[in-house]
Order: structure tokens, then sequence, then C-alpha cells
């Protein structure tokens, strides 16, 4: 059995309705990125080095990043000599397996963490216009949904009507909402949020944060300070600081991330924007060059369209169709 028919049986036990959204949601990658592999495989009968050399701009061209897209293209060769495979069509198959081990690196490591002994906070950071504030909206219906109390806190006081939005989006989702006025001290906010959701027994406490201040230090600066007025009250928290961005953005999200991490300790990766990009090849960038897992994924406008990362519907929703033919084949024998 190949490797690509394993990741369609394993993820067959989960909900359709899952699978539809990962495949809906990277439909623009599928097209770009899987669509350029299959072009490249029929072009290319042989496994040759200018077969190599097409599909090392293909990934490029994707978004994967090129320090990535070189130890890809290098493991696919090792892995072409080992099992001596000379043909491109048997070579689909390694490429999702190599591709698929780069995203999992451990599987329990794309899950929340949250505090077996209490109160669980997020903090989440994140430039302006990356979806910050609609992620925390839809993260706290999710986290509803399953059964928790949650409540936010409104960090981003510098941004004009960010507190307003974070409020529209506590009442779409049903939780509360902890604010001052705009300009007010953000960490000010979020130990208020910590003294009101401690008496009140939330089970989770979300703190939106500043994306811009006059300059980067001023901002990694404030959102340092936040940090620390978590850790002081809660030691131990926060439980993941969680970084939203853009997936049309491509490189330049890997950039802020970069930025982002050294600055508050980033542990996961909110991607957003995944349906309206052909970039989705980002994620591989960011899990391989940053070593963060990505913890989130947004595949859409909706409320529920927040996804957890799941690298086997990631790998099943890119590659669907550059297997379609024989899987259905394979299935009807």
């Amino acid at each position: 059995m190949n490797f690509f028919k394993k990741i369609k049986n394993k993820i067959t036990g989960q909900t359709e309705s899952v699978t539809e959204k990962f495949k809906g949601g990277l439909t623009k990658t599928r097209q770009s990125f899987a669509s350029k592999v299959n072009n490249l495989v029929k072009r290319y009968r042989k496994v040759d080095e200018e077969f190599f050399e097409e599909l090392e701009e293909v990934m490029i061209s994707s978004d994967v990043g090129v320090n990535t897209v070189l130890e890809l293209i290098d493991q696919l060769k090792d892995e072409a000599r080992t099992r001596n495979i000379k043909e491109t069509e048997e070579l689909k198959d390694v490429i999702v397996e190599v591709l698929s081990g780069m995203l999992t690196k451990k599987d329990e490591e794309n899950e929340l963490t949250f505090n077996p002994n209490g109160m669980t906070i997020f903090l989440v950071v994140g430039v302006n216009g990356v979806g910050k504030t609609t992620t925390i909206g839809k993260l706290a219906h999710k986290l509803k949904q399953e059964g928790k109390t949650v409540m936010l806190a409104a960090g981003d006081t510098f941004r004009a009507g960010a507190i307003d939005q974070l409020e529209v989006w506590g009442e779409r989702s049903g939780v509360n909402v902890i604010k001052h006025q705009e300009g007010s001290d953000p960490a000010a906010v979020v130990y208020d949020a910590l003294v009101a959701a401690k008496s009140r027994k939330v089970d989770v406490l979300i703190c939106d944060t500043a994306g811009r201040l006059q300059n980067k230090v001023n901002l990694m600066n404030e959102l340092e300070k936040v940090k620390r007025v978590i850790a002081r009250e809660y030691p131990g928290a926060p439980h993941e600081v969680l970084l939203v961005l853009d997936a049309t953005t491509g490189q330049n999200a890997l950039s802020q991330a970069k930025q982002f991490s050294q600055a508050t300790g980033v542990t996961g990766i909110v991607l957003t924007k995944l349906d309206g990009t052909a970039k989705g090849g980002i994620v591989l960038a960011i899990r391989h060059e940053l070593d963060i897992p990505v913890k989130l994924i947004g595949l859409g406008e909706g409320i529920n369209d927040l996804q957890t990362f799941d690298s086997d519907q990631f790998v099943y929703g890119l590659f669907s169709d550059l297997f379609s033919e024989e899987t259905e084949s394979d299935d009807h024998e």
C-alpha cells in the first residue's frame, strides 16, 4: 500500500466535515502546487537532475522557503537512490511521504496545551491585519463548544476599534470581555482580567495584545511586559503563546515569526486565511525553519472554520488531486 493511501485510510475514521474543510481550505494551494507537480511528473518520465531542478522551482513558488526546499530535494534524491526509483510516477508518493515527515515531528505538539490544575491562559500575539482578534473570537467559540468556560482580555488598547471588535466576538461566542479605555496600559487590562477570571473560576482566559506601536522595539517590550505580569500572577503561565500569521503574506509571515519568537517565546502558530492563498507551503517553512508547531489554521470566514492543525488532513487536502484516479481505482479492486 502506498503512503498516500495510508494517510487516506488514517483519516477515513475522522469526520467527513473536517476532511472537506481541509480540502476546501487548501483548494488554491492544491491547484497551484499539486497540479504543477503532476504536470512535472507527466513531462519527465525519468527521475533526473532536471526534474529535481524544476521541482525545486515549483516548491519555492509555493512559498515552501528556499532552505526547506533544498533540504527536501536532498531527502528526495536520497530516497530515490535508496529505493532505486527511476520513474517520476513512483516518486510522487515519496514526495508526499517526505513532506509529511517534515510536518509530523510529534503529532501531540499540534494540540493546544491546557493547564491540568486550574485556569489555562493563552497569550495571542501578531501584527495588525493578520486576523488576530477574529482568531481569538473563533477560538473562544471553539473552546466553548468543547464545554469550557472562557473569558477574553482586550489587551490591544492601541488600535482604534480593537476593543469594540473583541466585544462583538465576545457577544457572538457568548463570553465575557474584560476591557479598559482605548490607550490604557495593556498589562493593567490583563492583570484585571486575571483577577476576574480567577474569581469567576473560568477555565480559559485568552489575552489579546497590541499589534503595532511606534516601532518594533516598543511592541516587543510591551508584549514582554504583559507576559511578565501573567507569569508573576500565575507561575507557569501563559500556557500557550500563540502567534497569528496571515498565510497570504507567504515569506513575510516567516520573518514575523522569527521576530516574535525571539521576544515572546512563541509556542504555537495560528495560520489564518489559508483558504485565500496558493502559498500554503508556508506551513512547511514555519515548521522546518523555526521548529514551531502550527496548532490552528483558518480555513474560511465562518465561526467554525478555525481548525486544529492535523498534518494528515493537511497532506491529504494538499495532494488529493495528485492521486485521485489511482486511489479510486485501488478502492474498487
